[in-house]
């Protein structure tokens, strides 16, 4: 009879769910550094136009 390959499956399985958890970790990182410079700019932007 054959050995199944459990071990190298589920090995597979914990690499692919540490790769998912790391792209979500790293989209919310660069959502949360993305916001602040957009912040940062409209006020400036409203503040040229109040000026003009």
């Amino acid at each position: 009879m054959a050995k199944s390959h459990y071990s190298f499956k589920k090995r597979k399985k914990e690499i692919e769910r540490k790769l998912k958890q790391e792209e979500k970790r790293q989209r919310k990182l660069d959502k949360n550094s993305i916001k602040p410079e957009d912040e940062l700019d409209e006020p400036q932007d409203e503040v040229k136009s109040l000026l003009t």
